[in-house]
């Protein structure tokens, strides 16, 4: 990577981690999707379980 130069994408690999800067960003940035997409998977994972539930009781005729 050259002085001045920005980062192609926002990939691991094509990010320079030995530039302060960037590591700091990247990572807050890694994290806070990681945390995002915890999140929603959790939800999600959640939704479909209590949809299941429900289903359940819903089927005894009442």
């Amino acid at each position: 990577m050259l002085p001045g130069e920005t980062i192609q994408s926002f990939l691991p690999q094509d990010i320079p981690w030995w530039m302060p800067d960037h590591a700091i960003f990247m990572g807050a940035f890694y994290m806070a999707l990681i945390l995002i997409g915890t999140g929603v998977g959790y939800v999600v994972l959640k939704s479909i379980k209590d949809t299941l539930k429900d289903d359940e009781h819903n089927s005894h005729g009442h």
